[in-house]
């Protein structure tokens, strides 16, 4: 679902926060049989992306930004990803997913021999394991309060983005003797499990154990001697699972080229090579890639452009070669313009919304509705998204958008999104009964959709006896969930496929759950959505959580993202793309004209 930054893999935030694991299902053409077979033909290759990069683990809770996923897909080798028809496509040069059983489902997964992080140690099942460990909560069993998010009891380990009930589902893996392979056998079934994380080789274990001062062997031991998380009975602080996890948590965190070179270990078919702040980083090619999805070309620019003009203006000094710029009709028109340009537009996976914080001023329900009934979103929609799609209306689901069809049009139908149709300044005052909360907004101010939102809602709400303060930052992104707001305005994007997404941000304790959100009715259909393989009843499930979220004030969805994305003619390959990896879903088909 993340338009920001990277979390149905999951959801990341977009810049406005996406999923954090690829799926492994149908398959189409071998990669292999495609591209440029990676014989490097020179040149570079320049792009520009609206926000900087923050990380280089963007599965880690607040680093789970579009721009961090976009730089891991680049720098990560993987089994499958996903085609521009959100086909699911085999990478066996890489390694293999064999479905072993459906009942119980078991699955393997091996990495081939030969494949290397670029520091040339072998990929393994030491690095599936990681994985696994971070992504199903397999040791947590603390216990948290729902108002504060505060640990009152046992361990929680790593700070995973995404939603763990469903990888949770599966027992201790077992590891092959070569040490290449690692079988999952889930007690239950789970209807998401090709999209579990293991489908992107991230982080490498030997270097986050060096870095937390453990040995590999002290890991694995680790790792098989403590058992599952029980919240009811938690365990002593493993301490060597202690040091991994706080390092994954923060040890790639960064602001600048890192001095450290086992942070820039890569499995994938780039390494980031430079950095100037504010400004750009640079990708050179992995001389020691064998993954299947080698690039003609020898290098990445990504340039920080945050402001569309600025990324057309870009483009026609051939400063950049593709741009990704947030869609407006000044920016289409600017772009036609350009002699040299090809233009793409197209619907993407991505929603803005408004969401409120359940603590504070928003912990009573009646300001919440109020605050809501404030909202001018065909205002919004007519400034931001009209120009561009004159057939857009504003979106009016928390889960589905426009483009799935009659799944959106059903639950919007019954889902209570009827309430927020139009503003309502009087209704809000009659639940305010002469209140005038202090309601502070967070969002990001270089981003114009944002500012703009963020102007007509604090307009809106003052007629209604809201005092509104700006809470607007570059660096918003990692203060979501901090407690530091009342009300955050950002985008998710998805992948387009899988459920993942609503566990990730609606359930409890979900990695994308910034607001605080708490209902233990949406806690149990989320769980039950996990294990039902039924698309039918998944779309069901999902429309019953759909308005559970409206009737508690949740927040508001504010429209789908229009997408555009323009190239000169120094390139050739780029295509629009509607998930999260953005025009870099296929960089290795790219090449450089002349």
């Amino acid at each position: 679902m993340t338009t920001t930054n990277r979390r149905p893999r999951g959801l990341v935030a977009l810049a406005g926060a996406g999923i954090v694991a690829l799926a492994l299902t149908a398959c189409t053409a071998d990669p292999a049989e495609n591209g440029t077979g990676g014989e490097a033909t020179g040149g570079t290759i320049t792009a520009a992306e609206v926000n900087e990069l923050t990380s280089l683990n963007d599965a880690e809770s607040s680093s789970n930004l579009d721009i961090n996923g976009k730089v891991a897909y680049l720098t990560s080798s993987q089994f499958v990803y996903l085609d521009e028809a959100l086909e699911f496509v085999p990478n066996e040069t890489f390694g293999t997913v064999e479905l072993v059983s459906e009942d119980p489902l078991v699955v393997t997964y091996t990495i081939n021999e030969g494949q290397v992080w670029s520091d040339g140690t072998q990929i393994s099942a030491d690095d599936l394991l990681l994985n696994w460990a971070v992504q199903s909560g397999y040791y947590n069993d603390a216990t948290v309060d729902p108002e504060s998010g505060e640990v009152t009891g046992g361990n929680s380990y790593f700070n995973y983005a995404g939603d763990t009930s469903g990888l949770g589902l599966s027992e201790y893996p077992e590891i092959s003797d070569d040490n290449l392979s690692m079988t999952l056998t889930y007690t239950e079934p789970y209807a998401d499990w090709q999209l579990v994380g293991t489908g992107l080789i991230g982080r490498p274990m030997h270097v986050i154990a060096e870095e937390a001062g453990v040995t590999i062997e002290e890991v694995r031991e680790a790792f098989e001697s403590t058992p599952r998380g029980n919240p009811d009975a938690p365990a002593e602080e493993n301490a060597t699972i202690r040091a991994v996890a706080d390092f994954w948590n923060t040890g790639y965190i960064m602001s600048e080229f890192p001095s450290n070179e086992n942070l820039l270990v890569s499995s994938g078919a780039f390494i980031l090579s430079a950095w100037e702040p504010t400004q750009s980083i640079t990708l050179e090619r992995n001389p020691e890639y064998a993954g299947g999805l080698e690039p003609s070309y020898d290098s990445i620019v990504i340039r920080f452009i945050g402001d569309a003009n600025a990324q057309v203006t870009a483009l026609q000094n051939g400063e950049v070669d593709i741009i990704k710029p947030q869609a407006s009709a000044d920016t289409i028109s600017s772009l036609e313009a350009i002699a040299d340009a090809t233009v793409l537009q197209g619907d993407e996976f991505n929603y803005d919304h408004i969401d409120l914080s359940f603590s504070g001023v928003f912990a009573d329900q009646n300001v919440r509705e109020a605050f809501l009934k404030t909202i001018p979103r065909q205002q919004i929609l007519d400034a931001i998204v009209t120009p561009v799609n004159p057939e857009a209306a504003v979106l009016d689901s928390q889960i589905f958008v426009p483009t799935v069809g009659e799944a959106y049009d059903t639950s919007v139908a019954n889902n209570g999104s009827d309430a927020y149709a139009e503003v309502d300044i009087e209704g809000a005052r009659e639940l305010l009964a002469g209140a005038t909360p202090t309601v502070n907004i967070l969002y990001n101010s270089e981003n114009p959709n944002r500012v703009d939102a963020f102007e007509a809602i604090a307009a809106s709400a003052s007629e209604a006896g809201f005092i509104v303060e700006a809470q607007g930052t570059p660096e918003w992104g990692s203060l979501l969930g901090s407690g530091t707001y009342d009300a955050s305005i950002f985008g998710w994007v998805s992948s387009g496929v899988g459920v993942a997404g609503v566990p990730q941000i609606f359930s409890t304790n979900g990695g994308g759950n910034y607001s605080g959100y708490s209902n233990p009715e949406v806690d149990a259909l989320a769980q039950e959505l996990q294990t039902t393989i039924d698309p039918d009843a998944q779309i069901e499930i999902q429309q019953e959580i759909d308005a559970l979220l409206f009737a508690d004030a949740y927040g508001l969805p504010l429209f789908q993202g229009p997408g555009v994305t323009a190239h000169s003619s120094a390139v050739e390959g780029i295509t629009q793309y509607p998930g999260q990896t953005g025009v870099f879903w296929n960089f290795w088909e790219w090449n450089v004209v002349g």
